[in-house]
This record gives structure tokens, sequence and C-alpha cells, in this order.
């Protein structure tokens, strides 16, 4: 069954209306069933759902790529890679199983996947940490990237989650250097780093592996230093002006364009990823195949100049 969103109600009734048409017209012999109010009612329907996301605000964006349906990093790995070999732990305390990454082969050229993973139902979430990583999640990234520096292979990273976990056992394991450190091994490695933003992107749990040569971002996702949710009850006291913060936080992948912080953005089929989860990840799949032909010819040291030189020249004055 599937799941509509607040601002999708009418589109909900329009779409039960069809489905209880054909439940009717199943317990009907064949042909003596008229397809006429059906066809008209999925017409109404389909101009409905384009009306609704041409016309999307900030907060829109932010429930969308909240969507549980929204296809996670294992689905993107499960399609787009051949030949993957989970590796797990970061080999000081614990495996992290809200950061999932390991070897594979993207269109036959060998690469390193790292991704955050949510999770597909209750059971998943739980598992997962609802994509909340812990310190030793970071760690396991840093260790994949060393991986992937010393082998000389592009490194994949996928981001999906509302931040770093924020639970005292993390903060006690050290969760701030955690951060810290794959943001400073992003910056270090001499390899080509590609990001795709393909839901949330929240604060430095997800900055931890996007700083990257090239940042790619989904239409409908999101990335900011904090959650609306947050925001509102620092700035206003009140978590209900949530809708108020999206506006003002900018963390549509068409404003962050505007600020140079995303590089491309992924079109998204209409109504969001999780109406053609198979259109959606194709899309992304050209779009890396493009990103990591950019560097085929670069020198390891043109690579890193390159990441670098990103992140300064998003601060620069233009006069």
């Amino acid at each position: 069954m599937q799941h509509y969103l607040d601002f999708e109600k009418e589109l909900a009734i329009l779409d039960g209306r069809v489905n209880e048409l054909r439940s009717v017209n199943s317990s009907l012999n064949e042909g003596k069933f008229d397809n006429k109010e059906i066809e008209e009612i999925q017409k109404k329907s389909k101009l409905l759902l384009k009306k609704i996301y041409s016309d999307l605000t900030p907060w829109h964006k932010c429930l969308i790529a909240r969507h549980p349906e929204r296809p996670h990093s294992s689905k993107y790995i499960e399609k787009l890679m051949t030949e993957f070999v989970p590796l797990a732990g970061d080999k000081k305390f614990a495996e992290d199983k809200s950061i999932v990454g390991g070897l594979a082969r993207l269109n036959d050229t060998p690469i390193v996947i790292i991704g955050h993973e949510k999770g597909d139902d209750t059971k998943s979430r739980i598992q997962h940490n609802f994509g909340m990583a812990r310190p030793e999640g970071y760690r396991k990234a840093v260790r994949l990237m060393d991986l992937a520096d010393r082998f000389n292979l592009p490194v994949i990273t996928f981001i999906d989650t509302p931040g770093a976990y924020p639970g005292k056992g993390a903060e006690e394991r050290g969760q701030a250097e955690a951060i810290a450190s794959s943001i400073a091994k992003c910056l270090q490695i001499k390899v080509p780093l590609i990001s795709v933003i393909i839901g949330e992107g929240g604060s430095g749990g997800a900055v931890a592996l996007a700083s990257s040569n090239k940042i790619i971002m989904l239409e409908h996702s999101i990335y900011s230093v904090i959650s609306p949710e947050g925001c509102a009850s620092i700035l206003w006291k009140n978590s209900d002006k949530m809708k108020e913060a999206a506006e003002a936080l900018r963390l549509t992948a068409l404003d962050l364009s505007k600020l140079r912080v995303v590089d491309e953005i992924i079109s998204e089929p209409i109504g969001g990823a999780h109406r053609n989860v198979s259109e959606t990840i194709t899309r992304v799949g050209k779009a890396l195949e493009k990103s990591l032909k950019k560097f085929d010819k670069f020198s390891p040291d043109q690579i890193l100049n390159d990441r670098r030189n990103k992140f300064l020249d998003i601060g620069k004055l233009k006069l």
C-alpha cells in the first residue's frame, strides 16, 4: 500500500477511488465493465500529481526526502553495482550497520562504495539505527577510504541520514572526533570522491561523507547543517515553526546549487523517487559514470587539488 504525504491527500482520494473501481471490475465478468471512469480518474490523478510537484515548498521537499519508500543506499548498490563485497567493522570497537560499504564495480570500474542505510521496515530500521551513525561507523568509512587510496580506487558515497547518532555512548566514544576525522580523510585521499545526496543530508553526519570532488543531489533531497525541527527549537523555541525554518535554511537542491555547495542536480520522476525507483536509480548511475570519467586523466595531486579548491572557492567573494 502506497504511503501518501500530508500534502497529497487529494491524490490519495483519487487513487483510492481507482482501486475501488478495479476491485469491482475484478468481481465482474471481463468485458461487461466500463473502464472509462477509471481512465478519467487516472487522468485527473496524473494532472494533479504534476501540479502538486510543480509547486513544492522547502518543507514539502523535507517530507519527500524522508519518505519511507524512497530508495536507500542498499537499493542503489543492489541495482548499480556488481561484485559487491561488504566490509564490516572499524577494527577498534564494533560494526555499525547504519553505514554500509565495501568493494564493488560500477560498469566494470572497480570502486569503493560507502553509504548511509536507513532500512526499509521496522526491523531493518532498528538494525541500521535509522541511518544515524555512531563513531565506529565513521571510523569504518575512514578505513574504507584509506583502502581506496592505497589501491587507487575511486570512492562513491551515498548520503541519507538525519544526522549522526547523539546518544551518550556515541559521545563517550568520540563522536565529534570521528566525524572530524572522516571529513579530514575525505580531503586527504588522492582518488576521485563522488557523493550523491539521495535523501536527507543532515548535519555533520552527512558532511563526514560528502566532502568530495563532486556533490550530486537528487531533486527532492535536502542538505542542511541542522534539521528544520532542530533549527526551529533553537531560534523560535518552538519546533512547530519547522516550515519557516525549512524556508530559511536554504536546504533544497536548487538553493544549494545557487550557493555552489552542490555541483549537479538529478531530476526525479514526477511524484518523487519513490514513485519510480528504477528510473531514479538509472539516472543516478548515468550521473556517476559521467562524473568518474572526468577524472580519468587527472593525476593524484590534481584530484586532491580539485577537491580542496572546490571548497576554498565556495567562500570566495566575487568582486
